[in-house]
């Protein structure tokens, strides 16, 4: 009788448990996906062997395939910890190359790059200067973050909507000019930060003043308003007008922003002229008291980064201590026409290999990719219980295919004695 049908047996039950194995030991592995054994016959080959009648060779391991079904995800609470639900790896590069993983265990290292727990760069599309929300798709780089301090914007535009009150007495401004130390040469103020080429800070106060409806005024005109702006107490210029009709809309200027300037020698730090264009077009002349519905502006100071943020799209950005956030680009992903067709090369890593296809990358939530979870991480998709079950199944099998091994030395042994 042989011995090596059974001996087959063991073999492909001793890889079998070697898998299962493998699988238990990575239950808690981040990204981690199962794997099973399948196993194929056995037979003779060759045109004068084949036969209805033939009794096959044993059993060898087919193939050991990955299971990429979807794990877990479990929140971290941690912003870099990232999971894929859905389809799709995440793009990490090394001195060897391309690597595909699950395990988006994240971190930045001491130059600012995002990489994996082996140092492994994560790939990303980078933005495109000047356009926020676009980033090119023509090429995969690194991402990183650098710690260097947000180029301040000075104010150039703002908006500014404000209720001025229709019965407020007028005041000549010619009998009884504009003095700010005095309340009496105003009818209502408001202010707001604005910012210089430097990134400083300075105040921008804004003094509205009613006055008779000079000649030459828009047709309809009900109320005409000088509106004044000093910044830090100094004064931008001549004032100029705000005419409303006999509803408290506005009329004039059309269209309805005025234009504002500080001198360099205002400033008086080395920055450049301010040239502050503000909208007042919801601006409304109505019996009710003086009150600020809006009042903004586009300028804010340097900054330094103080947070990261990626959303489901897989864009991340970097959040600054002025307040301000800035794109740095979208992480890359990939699939595969075969994802078992993907070699292992551990770390929860894997790289394409020609049964694998060519990788097709995108960005998440596409057609064929999943979406980015932020602060989550993609548990092993393996289950104890079934590993445990098929565990007991190829160790039956392993016994039985002993018992064979031990059961044909028997035989063995009495035809020995026969001849004996």
């Amino acid at each position: 009788m042989s011995f090596g049908i059974p001996l087959s047996g063991l073999d492909a039950a001793s890889s079998s448990l070697d898998v299962i194995a493998n699988n238990i030991s990575n239950a808690n592995t981040t990204g981690f996906k199962d794997s099973r054994s399948t196993f194929a016959d056995i037979y003779a080959q060759g045109s004068l062997s084949l036969s209805q009648n033939q009794i096959g060779e044993g059993v060898q391991v087919q193939s050991v395939q990955q299971q990429f079904g979807q794990g877990n995800i479990s929140q971290t609470g941690n912003t870099l910890d990232l999971a894929l639900n859905g389809n799709g790896f995440f793009i990490v590069k090394d001195g060897a190359g391309l690597s595909y993983t699950r395990n988006g265990t994240f971190s930045l290292d001491r130059q600012g790059y995002l990489v994996n727990g082996t140092g492994q760069q994560v790939q990303a599309y980078p933005a495109i200067a000047g356009a926020p929300g676009t980033f090119n798709q023509g090429a995969l780089s690194p991402l990183q973050l650098t710690p260097s301090m947000n180029t301040p914007q000075p104010t150039t535009t703002g908006t500014l909507g404000v209720n001025l009150t229709a019965s407020s007495p007028l005041i000549d401004p010619v009998a009884k000019p504009l003095v700010i130390t005095d309340p009496t040469t105003y009818t209502s103020t408001t202010s707001t930060a604005v910012y210089d080429s430097l990134g400083v800070q300075h105040t921008g106060s804004f003094y509205f003043t009613a006055v008779a409806t000079p000649a030459g005024a828009p047709a309809g005109t009900a109320a005409t308003w000088n509106v004044n702006m000093y910044v830090d107490g100094k004064s931008t210029g001549a004032a100029q007008t705000l005419s409303f009709n006999s509803s408290g809309a506005l009329i004039a200027p059309t269209p309805s922003t005025l234009t504002f300037t500080d001198s360099a020698a205002n400033l008086a730090n080395g920055a450049a002229p301010l040239t502050m264009a503000f909208d007042f077009g919801t601006t409304t002349q109505f019996g009710s008291p003086f009150g600020v519905n809006t009042i903004t502006q586009n300028g804010y100071s340097s900054g330094q980064v103080s947070g990261i943020n990626v959303d489901a799209t897989g864009i991340v950005s970097a959040t600054y201590s002025n307040g301000q956030s800035v794109q740095v680009g979208q992480l890359a992903l990939a699939s595969f026409p075969d994802p078992n067709g993907l070699a292992p090369v551990g770390n929860s890593n894997w790289r394409q290999t020609y049964a694998s296809g060519a990788p097709v990358e995108g960005t998440s939530g596409t057609s064929h990719l999943g979406t980015i979870q932020s602060g989550a991480l993609e548990s092993s998709n393996v289950d104890m219980t079934k590993q445990l079950v098929e565990m007991i199944v190829a160790q039956r099998t392993f016994q039985a295919n002993a018992q064979v091994i031990t059961t044909n030395d028997q035989i063995t042994n009495t035809i020995l004695q026969i001849h004996a």
